[in-house]
């Protein structure tokens, strides 16, 4: 955990005001004009305070009763008109600042390639863009009230008690040299403690975001307790951090106090014998008594700021290194256009790594336009790395990869995007109605013109079961449905995007049969007149496939169509006899792949082995 910083207070600032702040300045000057003057009324009360003594209470001057009574209500009215106006200017200024600062925030990450995800969970950047975003938003709206009213109050109330007398106010004055070095010690130390606070808070949300979206598994392994002890250790840590940054904090505003302690006992000592010798009236004194005391409170306010700066500069040194943080992916200045028609999908002598682990080893294969070709191979083997590489998800280090001839990195990535349609088996929806998560924010399609839709799809055969038809909300991830309904919106929707490409990603292989058998078909349906790539676990599955491609540890091994390949025996082969006996499954094909390449002979002299061993490894 790095709490050192590595930006400037004034780097920080002036990233603030050139991204965000300068476009309002029009109103950021209209609500510093009326902070001025809130804050010269302060003054304007200590400096009413000497004649109300010397001439209206000492004198007894009647006349003076009127002017001076009618003068505190001018100064108390303007005051309290100046800041209402001020307070709602700068409310309006800070949240659209930090409206603006969380849609840039989450405009750059959703733009970030997948090894950015892979580094910053979700509940780093739901931390980052809430609770960072809010707490600079805090302390802007406290450092433009200090830059303000709290300093022209302070300035004009040091300005009345130099006026009655300035020995007075350099006396009162004399312990500020003696702070300085203690309140930047003290400054240094918020930094660091905020810091770490703000991790540790990236880390809290990450661990909520993990329970809850692992809910089921936390309750089927009986997890409940672990997770709260792991979430309390957390917790406390989280707890001494943000006390730690208090105490810092606060020990800034306790200084100011000790030193306005010196400066009244220096001031009473040194002025009291001047006052009792007549030198100088009751009235100056309670005017410099006045506005010495309530210069401490914009004092007080001021130095508070320096600290929760501290505590804001830390969250705002985490949304600068993530506004900064480059975009790898993106589309080419001149993007070449799409192909048209039915596209051939080839990988050539194609290479990728994520960081020292080398996924893909000089891979080559071509699913040729309008046929289906199927992608079997171990867990790992790379596989679903080549649904990445043609959807640019990730860009490999070395190789071509095109589609219709066209290598995909010189397209526009929306268009490329376009031409695909997904299908896997993480049927993820959003917590929107059944509608929305087929149409995906389209309003081009009418009720008509989706009823073929959901009728090809099969979602038309559960509809009716559903209390508001296509309006029903889905739950979180579309938790209100089964998994065979999820699969088959996932299907409405790539059937409604009609793209030449079809990726299925092991669609069937976490339904139950009657499902899987509803949902092929669906598939079937999607599948025809497309270029169709099939990553699959059953292998009865594909052996219609026009091709199937056999990859190895990040190399195809092999390619032909399900005859041909059982023909030449291998890996396919051995996997297919492993799974099947006598045309009957006898290893549940969702384990076993890890095996591979592997000795049949070998399977049948170890049956207990493999039920020990194989079931629940297999990941093709």
């Amino acid at each position: 955990m790095n709490s050192t910083p590595h930006y400037s207070s004034r780097e920080l600032l002036g990233w603030l005001w050139k991204d965000y702040l300068h476009q309002r300045i029009g109103l950021l000057l209209v609500a510093f004009f009326f902070m001025l003057l809130e804050g010269s009324m302060v003054g304007a009360v200590s400096y009413m305070m000497e004649p109300m003594f010397d001439e209206v209470f000492v004198k007894g001057n009647t006349g003076a009763l009127g002017w001076v009574s009618i003068a505190f209500l001018v100064i108390f009215s303007v005051r309290g008109i100046a800041g209402v106006v001020q307070k709602v200017l700068l409310a309006r200024i800070s949240q659209s600042t930090s409206a603006h600062l969380r849609v840039d925030l989450l405009s750059r990450m959703i733009k970030q390639d997948t090894s950015f995800h892979q580094t910053h969970p979700p509940g780093f950047l739901i931390q980052r863009i809430q609770s960072d975003v809010g707490a600079v938003n805090q302390v802007w709206q406290m450092i433009i009230t200090g830059a303000g009213r709290d300093l022209v109050s302070l300035v004009v109330l040091l300005g009345v008690a130099v006026n009655v007398d300035w020995a007075w106010t350099a006396v009162m004055l004399f312990g500020v040299p003696l702070m300085l070095a203690p309140i930047a010690m003290a400054q240094k130390y918020v930094r660091r403690r905020a810091s770490e606070a703000r991790d540790l808070g990236a880390t809290l949300a990450t661990r909520l975001d993990e329970i809850f979206h692992g809910i089921v598994p936390v309750k089927l392994n009986s997890l409940e307790e672990y997770q709260v002890k792991r979430f309390d250790g957390h917790m406390n840590s989280f707890v001494r951090s943000e006390i730690r940054a208090i105490f810092g904090t606060a020990s800034i505003t306790g200084l100011i106090d000790i030193m306005a302690g010196l400066g009244f006992m220096g001031v009473l000592l040194y002025g009291g014998s001047e006052i009792i010798s007549g030198e100088k009236t009751v009235g100056q004194f309670m005017s410099f008594f006045t506005a010495i005391g309530l210069a401490f409170d914009p004092m007080r306010r001021l130095a508070s700021i320096s600290g929760s700066w501290q505590a804001a500069a830390a969250a705002l040194e985490r949304l600068k290194d993530l506004m900064d943080a480059p975009i790898k992916l993106v589309s080419p200045e001149n993007p070449v256009a799409p192909p048209t028609g039915l596209p051939t999908v080839a990988l050539d002598n194609v290479n990728l790594s994520y960081g020292d682990a080398q996924i893909l080893h000089g891979l080559t294969l071509t699913a040729q336009a309008g046929k289906t070709t199927a992608l079997v191979g171990a867990s790992g083997a790379g596989k679903s790395t080549v649904f990445n590489l043609l959807t640019r998800l990730v860009d490999p280090q070395d190789g071509s990869v095109t589609v219709g001839d066209i290598q995909v990195g010189d397209m526009d990535l929306n268009a490329l995007r376009d031409m695909f349609s997904v299908v896997s088996q993480e049927a993820l929806l959003f917590d929107e109605t059944l509608r929305e998560n087929i149409l995906l924010g389209r309003t081009d399609v009418s009720d008509e013109d989706l009823q073929p839709v959901l009728e090809a799809s099969h979602v038309a055969d559960f509809l009716p079961k559903l209390t508001d038809g296509l309006d029903t909300l889905v739950g979180p991830r579309g938790s209100a449905l089964s998994g065979g309904q999820r699969q088959r919106v996932v299907i409405a929707r790539a059937l409604l995007r009609d793209t030449p490409i079809l990726l299925l990603d092991e669609a069937t292989s976490a339904l139950d049969a009657q499902s899987e058998k509803v949902v092929q078909e669906a598939l079937d349906r999607l599948s025809g007149g497309r270029t169709t790539i099939v990553i699959a676990h059953r292998l009865s599955t594909i052996r219609n496939a026009d091709s199937i491609v056999v990859m190895d540890r990040g190399v195809a091994v092999d390619h032909g169509t399900h005859e041909e390949l059982l023909a030449r025996g291998g890996i396919y082969a051995d996997l297919y006899h492993l799974q099947f006996r006598d045309g009957k499954t006898v290893i549940d094909p969702a384990g076993a792949a890890a095996l591979l390449p592997h000795d049949p002979q070998t399977a049948e002299r170890q049956p207990s082995w493999f039920r020990r061993n194989v079931l629940g490894l297999f990941g093709l």
